[in-house]
């Protein structure tokens, strides 16, 4: 009887970087497979980014917009977990490089390994604005947003209170609106009357665009619709103006010099190093200009999905980086996978299905473009909630959101308002 060591070496191994969206249909896609799947990433949970701003604005707890990766692949038995930090890829001897572990061979590779924070070369502007990427990070702006208000409490001076209440966002597309719109119902409404030495009212939630206007993936009618809803939210709206300097005190844009002690980025993305890693073409953002196969060039054993990919449409259109492509392109490259291991090689090109875009605006007012359809108001506001509420994973945590998002639509109350990591007296923020 052969070693079973010796079986499953002979098993193909598909070693997957990135637990994200399309890596998990990656590997959902392989679960009748004969091979042997190795997911690697450097989180425990999986996460879903699109409401990763309403943990960070109080409204959803973190345990409600993430998971355990190990608990949705437990019961496919081809799958191992691993928890690590992947620094690299070895092209030629066909190995994932990691952090103080040893290598991981492989015979197929599939990196899907999201985005970071892009400061457009100023990288030293991160500690005075985070970007929304992770957990921690939204945990991290939770407590600056919070402390701020604690902190005005304190302050006698009218000057340095305003600075306290004064939260600027920049950037403008879905994240930027949907933060703007949270921020100012959360001092308008679920904190009014909580503080006693000012108004929380008297809060001043800016938005800076440096393109014409905000939401600019969706059409010019819903996106004058967005920054009239956020203007009657009591949101600044300063578009064609680029930020200049950012530090602890403020920001400068267009000559004029903003204080505000809190300040969130959300203005652009890069994608991770696997470009570099495999030493291959990359777009501005870093994006592995991949071939229409989703295969890095040069290499046709390894896939580059999600963020991390530059992908095109047949119309030469690049495909958005939002969770439906990702899920798509991790669910054509499963599909690749098993054509091969039958000794097939179909020519297909990956062909991007667009569901639509979807932004909120507040707790009561959404847009909504799929394209056939445009909707605004209230109505595009329920479908979005319910659109998001599909995906997220698990009886329980739908049921949670959708108990949340209706208290909080009829109270205006929000439940997940703790100050957590950090210093949270006077002074900590």
């Amino acid at each position: 009887m052969a070693d079973d060591r010796t079986v499953e070496a002979s098993v193909p191994h598909i070693v997957i970087v990135g637990a994200g969206f399309g890596g998990l249909e990656a590997a959902r896609g392989l679960a009748d497979a004969p091979v042997r799947i190795t997911i690697v990433d450097q989180r425990n949970h999986h996460l879903f980014q699109p409401l990763l701003y309403q943990v960070a604005t109080a409204t959803l707890a973190t345990s409600e917009i993430a998971w355990p990766v190990r608990h949705l692949v437990r019961r496919q038995k081809n799958v191992t977990t691993l928890l690590g930090s992947v620094v690299g890829v070895n092209t030629q001897a066909k190995q994932v490089v990691l952090d103080g572990e040893e290598p991981i061979a492989f015979d197929t590779l599939i990196l899907a390994t999201g985005a970071r924070h892009a400061y457009f070369g100023h990288d030293e502007w991160e500690p005075y604005a985070p970007g929304l990427k992770t957990l921690e990070d939204a945990t991290k702006i939770r407590r600056r947003i919070l402390a701020a208000f604690e902190q005005a409490e304190w302050e006698t001076d009218p000057a340095e209170r305003d600075k306290f209440l004064t939260f600027v966002i920049v950037g403008a597309g879905p994240t930027g609106v949907e933060l703007a719109g949270t921020i100012a119902e959360l001092a308008r409404d679920t904190l009014r009357d909580e503080f006693r030495n000012f108004d929380t009212r008297s809060a001043r939630v800016v938005l800076i665009e440096a393109g014409p206007r905000i939401l600019s993936s969706f059409s010019e009618d819903l996106s004058d619709y967005a920054q009239r809803a956020l203007t009657r939210l009591g949101v600044e709206v300063k578009l064609g103006h680029a930020v200049s300097k950012c530090g602890e005190g403020g920001v400068e844009l267009g000559g004029e010099f903003l204080p505000a002690k809190t300040i969130i980025w959300a203005a652009g993305v890069a994608a991770s190093p696997a470009a570099e890693w495999l030493h291959v073409p990359a777009d501005r953002a870093g994006r592995v200009l991949v071939e229409p196969d989703l295969t890095a060039p040069g290499h046709p054993d390894i896939f580059v999905i999600g963020d991390a990919a530059h992908v095109e449409s047949a119309d030469g259109k690049l495909v958005p980086g939002v969770a439906p492509a990702a899920k798509q392109e991790g669910q054509y490259v499963a599909r690749r996978i098993m054509e091969r291991l039958r000794g097939r090689n179909p020519g297909e090109r990956f062909a991007y299905k667009n569901a639509g875009n979807l932004a909120t605006i507040g707790k009561r007012a959404a847009i909504v473009d799929f394209g056939w359809i445009k909707l605004k108001g209230r109505l595009a506001w329920w479908m979005w909630g319910v659109a998001h509420i599909f995906f997220l994973i698990g009886l329980r945590n739908r049921l949670a959101v959708a108990m949340n998002w209706l208290w909080i639509y009829i109270s205006g109350q929000r439940s997940a308002r703790l100050i957590t990591q950090g210093k949270t007296t006077k002074g900590g923020i």
